[in-house]
């Protein structure tokens, strides 16, 4: 039993000498310790890092149709804005037909813009982030959007209260408010976020 030890560790230090000495090429073979290239980076920039909320953007330093300021970058080939304070993506120019409650999360959930769904009814949280109490449209200054209606505007969330209600706000006067479900009044759909089901 010692022989054949010895026998195989002998057979072993044989073959790593005749590797080394290239007899055997490519039996052992040390990785290269130059790397190839430089190594992938793990920082992420600002775009990558979700938005947080807690920061206040810049909407006047755009281009002439309020495009590509600080806060609103229009993107989708124009179609749609992204709010950079909150990350989410906006109709640039929402439909300006009246709906239902009921309507208003359907027409949004059936959105298709420039070839691309998965729009939804913004909550009240978010419907509100769009408000500016120092403007006179409630907008903020040189905002790229269009054909916003100077009316009252579906959230998807429900008056808990009384769930035959649901939240807006109302961009005449900047006001939040609730109104019965069942009337007609307008839908500006988002895509990103969280999202919920109304009910």
């Amino acid at each position: 039993m010692r022989l054949q030890h010895k026998s195989v560790l002998a057979l072993t230090i044989i073959t790593v000498c005749a590797a080394s000495a290239g007899l055997f090429p490519g039996l052992i073979r040390a990785g290269d310790l130059n790397p190839t290239g430089p190594p992938g980076s793990t920082m992420k920039t600002l775009d990558e890092i979700p938005p947080s909320w807690s920061q206040i953007l810049d909407s006047t330093d755009g281009e002439v149709d309020g495009c590509n300021s600080t806060r609103f970058v229009c993107v989708m080939g124009g179609a749609a804005v992204l709010d950079k304070e909150t990350g989410l993506v906006w109709e640039r120019s929402p439909d300006t037909g009246t709906r239902s409650w009921f309507d208003a999360c359907d027409h949004c959930y059936r959105r298709k813009v420039t070839n691309r769904k998965g729009w939804r009814l913004p909550s009240v949280e978010e419907l509100a982030s769009l408000i500016d109490m120092d403007t006179a449209d409630f907008l903020p200054g040189d905002h790229p959007f269009s054909n916003v209606q100077y009316n009252f505007y579906w959230s998807s969330t429900t008056y808990p209260e009384n769930t035959t209600y649901g939240w807006g706000w109302r961009f005449n006067q900047g006001t939040l408010t609730f109104v019965t479900k069942g009337s007609t009044y307008y839908a500006w759909c988002v895509r990103g976020g969280h999202g919920h089901d109304g009910y």
